[in-house]
């Protein structure tokens, strides 16, 4: 069993930058794909960004490629999600996501792909 926590969010200025921490307990999380996910009231939970186990694929969403980074530090047990020139469009919960598999696979994207979610971390930016 995983369990995993999101801190970093925040209130921030359009243009400006967070760093979102997703940390777990369990030794083998540096195994386990993770994605990152965010949601606004109203709407359905969207992809951001996923990584696989290692570290060495990820992948992006459209709206957050060249202003988002995705990235393991797996002594820690954690993955981070560095953003930048945030943009009022970007505020949501953010939740982070893992599976014990070390593939990213194809389906990476997609919520059903995770087996572990956390509670999320709300991220504001003001226009």
């Amino acid at each position: 069993q995983v369990q995993l926590v999101e801190s970093g969010g925040g209130l921030v200025q359009a243009g400006g930058s967070l760093r979102l921490s997703c940390a777990a307990s369990g030794r083998s999380f540096s195994t386990y794909a993770t994605g990152w996910f965010r949601q606004v009231p109203g709407k359905e939970r969207a992809f951001v960004a996923a990584i696989s186990g290692g570290g060495l694929t990820t992948h992006y969403a459209d709206s957050v490629k060249g202003r988002f980074t995705i990235y393991r530090h797996s002594a820690q047990n954690t993955v981070y999600l560095q953003m930048n020139s945030l943009k009022p469009e970007d505020t949501a919960v953010y939740y982070c996501a893992g599976k014990p598999r070390y593939s990213i696979g194809s389906y990476y994207y997609r919520e059903s792909e995770y087996d572990y979610w956390g509670r999320g971390t709300q991220v504001t930016v003001s226009s």
